[in-house]
């Protein structure tokens, strides 16, 4: 065999694509979102179907075989190996045609299926599988999968759309595959005709969810039509790799209705889903209380269905003939958005049990014939419960497929032991009901091991046989379907430490919604991956990075790793996948764990020390009345350390305590109503020093509602700038006299800036986990819409009636929530959203050397493209500082304000 450095070395030679077989690129496909992690030889990025068959033929060559990969969102393991990863997302992403006429279009394996799905809505056309990872699976990923989604019991599953593909076997062999014998490779047909009663009879009672093993080899069957392409479908990579597909189209409904149907409990819903599919609905999805934590907007039961109709007519009726405990009929498409987001959202909210435990993949997606459901539904939790185990199924229930996450202890040597038993009970249970393993997304490491007991020998043997005619060498995808891998070798688990930081590590599923490139909205996560495109930058390959890191096998540097800290460098510490990962994976907390052992015992970037230390330098130039002459040099000397596309924002010549003890006492803003409450003002580090502005206009309104205001009277920090810079040590010692000063608390701690007000709700306590007053502060903490709405509940704001435009802060959608920002905004007459994502700047990042790219890109992606599409007399929000310093350098003219300032300045 070939060395892994002779084959990069000739891949490279000989490809027009990336070829890498460094630590950080095998570091990042060693995983998809399964158990399983396999560690390639290198990964290699394909630029054409020329490239694969190259790569394809050079690895035969060599004797390494190779992994097909998309999205990299498979769950049972088949996306992983330990060869070369053909990495087709990169390059091979093009929608080469569409046809509307003829309802098709031409695809490369690469193309994420929501690229395809807009390119086709203009025309009144969709593609009709549509699993609940649609913003970043692959077509090319879904036929080897042979996904299907929400609306196969109208559409089908992938096999039932692809009329074509072309494909390149191991060794370099093209073939284009259709219906009919044309481009099979040698020896197929007569494997057919020579076993065409194991066809007829070993795979015979199929239903529609019939994914296991190769589900669809009995297409190749002459009254059949002999349908290559159908059969190669669901071959999860072992057969060849997809260089392009011809894809089916279907008439996307203009106005669908969503019908939700409340029963007494799952069983019930199972029961009834069956009954259902002859009023033609386009889905039948169900899910149980158990999955649905804030059941709000949805009828009485214990259990529901989602059924889309085609239109209202069809959904009346629907209505007239189901036999629901309560039901919703929801014809607004924002209502019905908000419904399907509970159930796409459920793969990774079903990851985390109620006490915050872990379930995880492996038996995700059995299915049974739809009228079995309700039984086999009722048999499965029965199973859970005899083997002490917890999960929350739910799914397609319209197609009898169910979705299910499962507390696993997939660590210690008993809890392994465990899962294997319920494994082959589940597998029986399943095959007594004449179901399938798998019902969408394959069987990979997971269950392939286990395809004997749904399939009798001869087919499994002829499975073997059908995977040697297309790979005679063995080399495409080794250990899927035929001749698998043990169901509990290679799981990703065993080579971690067991320390808090790996559980918190683990925890990344690889559902991938960080990866998804959807513009709108107001979730965050993850800018840098959105500016970049890049894997590593993503949460997920954070994630991944710092997983290998523990694991020490192919990232060795341990703490000191370069490739993490690399990857690590442009995380804007946002928070957002804090909240829009569905398992709460917080790259901010583990990059500032990173960094503080990273430099553990070493002189740090300068920026640690200017930007990290903030706090202090201010308060040592206010303190040497040096303001005035500091503002000044820093518009003409730059500063160490910071990024020279920076203008570094002025001090205020006033600090806001300054101003607030010359004030004097007993002065308020004009209230005759004897405060009942006293509101404790947080001067932070910007409201004091840099926009004190914001703190005085707060001061106004805050007693304009009949409250009274206090500022601690020593000094206090949230220790936000050395979190966010890896001081950890530091941050201690700032919070600790921070909780020595303020005491107890006797009320509410209002923060005006959300980046600080965050760090008391969520560091502080993280960091003094046994220190009660740090978890009353933390309760105590409120944003200055929180604090009106709760205290002053009767105070009407003054109204301004104006649109608005401007940026909801990064770490108040991830931590805080912006749901009081926006009914006070809607009482004072403020109309519009906010943009969603980051305004790219987020503290210390966008003044950072080497971060003014991706900087500007992230404010490029919604924000200054709504500032510059506002209307006159717009007025522009942000309440992080932040935002408004990179809204005042990157936008034209455009001052945005605090809601405080706006608010103060009408009253």
């Amino acid at each position: 065999m070939t060395s892994p450095g002779e084959l990069e070395r000739t891949l490279r030679a000989n490809l027009r694509g990336e070829v890498d077989f460094g630590a950080a690129a095998r570091a990042l496909a060693t995983m998809d979102a399964s158990n399983y992690r396999r560690v390639p030889v290198g990964v290699v990025a394909p630029r054409d179907a020329d490239d694969v068959a190259v790569a394809l033929a050079l690895c035969a060559e060599a004797g390494v075989p190779v992994v097909p990969r998309g999205g990299g969102t498979s769950i049972a393991g088949q996306a992983t190996g330990t060869g070369v990863v053909l990495d087709l997302n990169r390059h091979m992403d093009a929608l080469l045609a569409v046809d509307p006429a003829a309802r098709t279009a031409v695809v490369q394996p690469g193309l994420v299926l929501d690229r395809l799905r807009d390119a086709v809505r203009p025309h009144g056309l969709t593609f009709g599988p549509d699993p609940s990872t649609h913003s970043r699976c692959t077509l090319g990923g879904m036929i080897g999968n042979n996904a299907c989604g929400a609306h196969s019991v109208a559409w089908g599953t992938t096999a039932d759309n692809v009329a074509e593909l072309a494909v390149t076997a191991y060794g370099g062999t093209a073939h284009r595959l259709a219906r009919g014998w044309a481009g099979a490779p040698a020896g197929l047909r007569e494997l057919v005709e020579g076993n065409l009663a194991v066809l007829r009879t070993g795979m015979s009672g199929g239903f529609s969810r019939r994914i296991s093993g190769y589900g669809g080899l009995d297409a190749l069957l002459p009254e059949r039509g002999a349908d290559l392409a159908r059969a190669f479908c669901g071959s999860e990579g072992t057969l060849a790799v997809v260089t392009e597909a011809v894809v089916r189209l279907v008439e996307l409904p203009a106005a669908p209705v969503l019908v939700v149907l409340g029963y007494a409990d799952e069983g019930a819903a199972a029961d009834a889903a069956a009954g259902l599919l002859p009023h033609g609905p386009l889905t039948v999805e169900g899910m149980a209380e158990d999955l649905v934590r804030s059941p709000a907007g949805l009828p009485r039961g214990g259990a529901w269905l989602f059924v889309e109709m085609p239109d209202e007519g069809a959904a009346r009726a629907l209505l007239r003939g189901a036999d629901a405990l309560d039901a919703a009929l929801v014809t607004d498409p924002a209502g019905q958005r908000a419904l399907w987001r509970l159930r796409e959202d459920a793969a990774g909210t079903a990851t985390r049990m109620p006490d915050s435990t872990m379930a995880w993949p492996g038996w995700e997606d059995c299915a049974v014939p739809p009228a079995r459901l309700g039984g086999y539904l009722r048999e499965f939790r029965a199973l859970l419960a005899a083997h002490g185990l917890r999960g929350t199924p739910y799914g397609h229930f319209g197609e009898g497929c169910v979705h299910v996450r499962i507390d696993f202890d997939l660590v210690t040597r008993e809890g392994v032991a465990r899962f294997r038993t319920f494994s082959e009970e589940l597998a029986d249970l399943v095959a007594a009901h004449g179901g399938s393993l798998s019902g969408e997304h394959g069987d990979g490491q997971a269950r392939a091991e286990l395809l004997g007991r749904m399939y009798g020998p001869e087919v499994i043997a002829l499975f073997a046989a059908y995977k040697d005619v297309w790979d005679p060498a063995g080399g495409m995808n080794p250990g899927i379907l035929v001749r698998p891998a043990r169901l509990d070798e290679n799981l990703r688990f065993a080579v971690l430490p067991r320390t808090p930081f790996a559980g918190e590590v683990a925890t990344c599923v690889g559902v991938a919604k960080c990866r998804s490139t959807e513009v709108g909205g107001a979730g965050v996560m993850c800018p840098s991956y959105r500016a970049t495109g890049e894997e590593r930058h993503s949460t997920r390959g954070r994630a991944r990075l710092l997983h290998e890191m523990l694991a020490g096998e192919t990232i060795t540097g341990g703490w000191r790793s370069p490739e993490v800290a690399e990857a690590l460098d442009l995380c804007l510490g946002c928070k957002g996948c804090r909240s829009d990962c569905p398992v709460g994976v917080d790259v901010a907390a583990y990059k500032a764990e990173f960094l503080h052992r990273h430099w553990a015992g070493r002189l740090r970037p300068v920026s640690h020390y200017v930007l990290g230390g903030l706090p202090g330098w201010l308060r040592l130039i206010t303190a040497l009345r040096a303001t005035r002459a500091v503002n000044a040099a820093a518009r003409r000397i730059p500063l160490p350390g910071l990024a020279r596309e920076r203008a570094l924002p002025p001090l205020a010549p006033v600090p806001f305590t300054r101003w607030w003890r010359g004030r004097g006492p007993g002065v308020r803003g004009g209230s005759t109503v004897t405060p009942a409450v006293t509101v404790t003002l947080w001067p932070d580090t910007f409201s004091e020093y840099l926009a004190p502005e914001a703190g005085r206009a707060a001061v106004r309104v805050l007693e304009a509602a009949g409250l009274a205001v206090a500022v601690p009277a020593r000094r206090v920090c949230c220790g936000l700038t050395y979190v966010s810079t890896g001081r950890l040590d530091r941050a201690r010692t700032v919070l600790r006299r921070t909780l020595d000063a303020v005491g107890e608390v006797p009320g509410p701690v209002l923060v005006l800036e959300p980046s600080c007000a965050a760090a008391l709700r969520t560091d502080l306590p993280a960091l003094f986990p046994d220190d009660p007053r740090a978890h009353r502060l933390a309760a105590a903490v409120r944003t200055f819409a929180e604090t009106l709405e709760e205290y002053a509940p009767h105070w009407t704001p003054p109204r301004l009636d104006r649109p608005v435009a401007g940026q909801t802060h990064c770490h108040q959608h991830a931590v805080l929530g912006d749901a009081a920002d926006r009914r006070l905004r809607e009482r004072a007459g403020l109309s519009g959203e906010l943009s969603g994502g980051c305004c790219g700047l987020a503290g210390n990042f966008g003044f950072e050397p080497g971060h003014h790219a991706v900087s500007v890109a992230c404010a490029e992606e919604q924000l200054l493209p709504s500032l510059r599409a506002a209307a006159p007399g717009t007025a522009v929000l942000a309440d992080g500082f932040s935002c408004r310093t990179q809204i005042a350098q990157l936008s034209e003219g455009h001052r945005a304000r605090h809601l405080a300032e706006l608010l103060a300045e009408a009253l």
